[in-house]
């Protein structure tokens, strides 16, 4: 058995840090590495198969690495790619690694937050267009009615370190006008991207105060602590140095800086081909 064997942690960009940082929070003593795809970024607006092309290849470069799990921290790869890795690559394989997403964890808390049975869901127009959220809640609560929203500018404002310019107000005011006018019974909306934690508290400012945001950090690494409860299978072959390592597919520097804002704490990259 390799000497190290971290759990993965994969995102088309800088995304999927807001998720690592909630999973090291509740699994310290683990180890984690991460990789952002940003030379192929963004994913967002990328048809199936080229989405499902890269994840599978990110995946696999994961596996090289001796991740026995891998969890894509990144809705549009959960939306796009998760099921046919999970379905076809992994059987065909055989492979006892393992593959997780983000979106059935948090559409398995939405129905159970929402007291009205209307859910908003605001994400990249990938997601949206995946139909992957409504999909996923249908399956655990019928009843609840899922209204999307695509929320296409967010990511390039994130990104831009442009949250607190004027053009971010307007975007969310537009996108939340968009969202409710569908339904004034929605009182949960899911932050269906994993930069939106970062205009968290923006949208609360334009948000009523009676609709709960609800970010998808703090629900995944709970349920990854579920999960490996339930996989000893699993949780034996992770290895424990509470080592973290971060890699990138483009410039190191660029990602280092960016990174900063969506991690927290300063890191230290390296860069990798696929």
């Amino acid at each position: 058995m390799p000497s190290s064997q971290p759990v993965g942690v994969f995102d088309s960009g800088f995304g999927g840090l807001t998720v690592l940082k909630s999973i090291v929070e509740k699994l310290p003593g683990y180890d984690f590495i991460y990789l952002g795809d940003n030379a192929r970024a963004p994913y967002g607006n990328r048809s199936f198969q080229t989405v499902y092309q890269y994840t599978r290849e990110s995946v696999q470069w994961f596996f090289s690495k001796g991740c026995p799990l891998v969890i894509l921290a990144c809705n549009t790869a959960s939306a796009k790619a998760l099921r046919t890795i999970q379905q076809q690559d992994l059987v065909a394989s055989g492979t006892e690694n393992r593959v997780l997403g983000v979106i059935r964890p948090t559409t398995e808390r939405a129905g159970l937050i929402s007291k009205s049975g209307h859910v908003g869901i605001l994400a990249t127009t990938g997601t949206v267009n995946s139909g992957s959220y409504a999909l996923e809640i249908k399956k655990f609560f019928p009843k609840v009615k899922v209204y999307q929203q695509a929320c296409p500018m967010l990511v390039p404002i994130i990104e831009n370190n442009e949250q607190q310019d004027p053009g971010a107000d307007y975007f969310v005011k537009k996108y939340r006008d968009a969202l409710l006018s569908q339904s004034m019974e929605i009182d949960t909306v899911i932050l269906g991207c994993t930069h939106y934690p970062l205009l968290l508290e923006k949208l609360k400012k334009y948000f009523p105060a009676s609709i709960q945001l609800v970010s998808q950090g703090d629900i995944v690494a709970e349920s990854l602590v579920e999960y490996l409860k339930k996989h000893p299978e699993i949780e034996n072959r992770c290895s424990k140095n509470g080592r973290l390592t971060f890699y990138t597919t483009d410039s190191t520097d660029d990602f280092d800086l960016q990174a900063t804002h969506f991690y927290g704490d300063k890191i230290r990259s390296e860069r990798v081909f696929l």
